[in-house]
């Protein structure tokens, strides 16, 4: 395959906070927003299988990377006018891809972009308690304590799954020190998107055409909040990732891959 040329670009957000993605590829635009803990380089194995098809815009989500952060407290909406303004610096329509707490944002920006065309929420969890009180608890008081690494540690191991050798391999990696210094924002965006209410704030006017994607061997949490947003989205199709599970950005990035060409390619 060949290399794909690589830009950093920047929209500024309604709350004038810069947003910053990274460009990759030629054709219509696709954004790709990541979840809690991640940052752009969440999409690294599956940008350069979409970058053939697709001019795609990895979005360092507010408070880390590129970005800049909130000066007022944190709000998931803010988030929302932040992918919104993205799509919409757009000449082409826009396709949006999110994954977990990138796909509640996502599917928040849906009601605010002009500019777009599908939309793509691999588990979303708006309004779902998916983080044990007692982990959130433990998340708190550790960035209380600027313990960060651990912070991140607890969150991959006791959220996200990652076993003790993969945790180290990330370690060892050039990808761990950004995230160790995003490591704020993970207690503020697993309270923000269980504390969200999906059925009052409107979500269910989303009218751009949604497709939902759930991995088989996916945690409950992951399962009901799909369950949610299909009930607020009737004409929402789910789609089945089989054997996978939560981060088949990570595991199964081929597979991923396709499935968005798929759907992409829909009439």
């Amino acid at each position: 395959m060949a290399s794909q040329k690589e830009t950093m670009d920047l929209v500024v957000s309604a709350d004038e906070t810069s947003i910053a993605y990274e460009k990759s590829g030629s054709g219509p635009p696709l954004v790709l927003v990541h979840g809690t803990g991640g940052d752009r380089t969440s999409f690294r194995l599956v940008e350069p299988l979409l970058a053939e098809r697709y001019t795609v815009c990895a979005v360092d989500r507010r408070g880390r990377g590129r970005s800049g952060d909130s000066s007022a407290p944190y709000e998931i909406e803010q988030e929302f006018a932040d992918i919104a303004a993205v799509v919409d610096s757009f000449t082409l329509p826009a396709d949006l891809f999110g994954h977990s707490y990138g796909a509640t944002v996502a599917l928040g920006a849906a009601l605010l972009a002009r500019n777009l065309r599908r939309l793509i929420l691999y588990e979303p969890t708006p309004g779902i308690a998916a983080a044990d009180p007692e982990l959130l608890s433990k998340l708190g008081a550790l960035l209380a304590q600027n313990r960060r690494e651990e912070l991140l540690r607890a969150f991959m191991v006791e959220f996200a799954g990652f076993g003790s050798q993969e945790v180290e391999q990330f370690q060892a990696s050039a990808l761990w020190a950004p995230r160790v210094v995003a490591a704020h924002t993970i207690p503020r965006e697993l309270r923000a998107e269980e504390n969200f209410e999906p059925a009052t704030n409107g979500l269910a006017r989303v009218t751009a055409p949604v497709v939902l994607l759930l991995g088989s061997e996916s945690p409950q949490w992951a399962r009901r909040g799909t369950d949610t947003v299909q009930s607020l989205l009737p004409q929402a199709r789910v789609v089945m990732l089989e054997g996978q599970g939560h981060v088949a950005t990570m595991t199964a990035p081929e597979l991923l891959a396709r499935e968005i060409v798929r759907v992409l390619n829909e009439d």
